[in-house]
């Protein structure tokens, strides 16, 4: 049986006002206590792209770089039971959700969530709730999804114009 995993904290401050939503970090992520730690993980390079910085500078430039431009990064899951990395190998009754309403509540200029994939989308709305603001699924930016880098691309920078 695998071990429990658990989430990291989330990216988040009084100017936050778009949350990211993952569904639990990669063993990468967790490995190196860094959202989006997988190298192959197009998140860093799309959202760079879009607002404007360095997708390979040091991991605290990155994460003061997207606060900066209001957005929020966490995950659905605050633990769960999973072997390897992939979002359908956690096993599901295992999965506890992160606690939103206290975290909703501490950031309330927070008006759009983007679910970074469908299992973030779905695991939230079975687990949390219905989300209290307007959403929008992205195509997940792991190497899993084999999507065209310019269609992801795409269907991000729709989803973050703040």
């Amino acid at each position: 049986m695998a071990d429990i995993l658990y989430g990291l904290a989330p990216i988040a401050d009084a100017r936050s006002r778009v949350l990211i939503l993952g569904n639990m970090p990669s063993a990468m992520s967790l490995a190196s206590q860094q959202y989006y730690g997988n190298p192959r993980n197009a998140f860093w390079r799309i959202t760079a792209e879009i607002l404007g910085f360095d997708h390979q500078a040091p991991y605290l430039e990155r994460v003061a770089a997207l606060q900066n431009h209001g957005v929020a990064v966490w995950d659905v899951l605050r633990s769960c039971r999973r072997v390897g990395s992939l979002d359908s190998a956690v096993e599901r009754d295992t999965m506890v959700p992160n606690a939103f309403d206290a975290f909703f509540a501490k950031h309330d200029r927070i008006t759009r969530l983007v679910f970074n994939g469908a299992a973030a989308e779905a695991n939230y709305r079975r687990l949390v709730a219905e989300p209290p603001m307007p959403t929008v699924r992205v195509p997940s930016t792991s190497p899993a999804q084999t999507m065209r880098y310019a269609d992801k691309l795409a269907a991000w920078r729709a989803a973050l114009a703040i």
